[in-house]
């Protein structure tokens, strides 16, 4: 039964976008994984989209998915560019990755408007500002 499945709580795995240059002004940006444990983390899989509505019409992206074997402790990779004329949609990042022999998942949701340099905040490991969620 699904109620006998352990769920485990992903903590310390943050997604970031952050302007490739550091200006908010940039037409590319970036967008990181970022692993804040003292593990690494392994067959990690990201499947990424977004959806919603622009210039009056509803839109979707292609999901585009990526792989990582391992991800070493307090470390990051760069997963892609996203281009600014996306943030007017709402952008998902979906992680799965195994910890100490234990799957976990779980969404990141930038909702339409909030990657902005308003809700920026420093990012440890890259050294750099951006919009993130743990």
């Amino acid at each position: 039964m699904k109620k006998d499945i352990p769920q485990y709580k992903v903590e310390d795995v943050a997604i970031v976008i952050s302007p490739e240059n550091e200006n908010p002004d940039d037409e590319i940006w970036d967008v990181y994984l970022v692993n804040l444990k003292k593990e690494p983390l392994e067959n990690v899989l990201i499947n990424s989209r977004g959806y919603g509505e622009y210039n009056g019409e509803t839109v979707k992206t292609t999901i585009l998915r990526y792989f990582y074997e391992k991800i070493a402790a307090n470390s990051f990779v760069k997963v892609e560019l996203i281009k600014r004329q996306l943030f007017e949609i709402s952008n998902e990042y979906w992680i799965s990755f195994t910890l100490n022999k234990h799957m976990y998942d779980k969404k990141y949701i930038f909702v339409t408007g909030s990657i902005s340099k308003d809700n920026f905040t420093y990012v440890p490991l890259i050294d750099r500002k951006g919009v993130m969620i743990k």
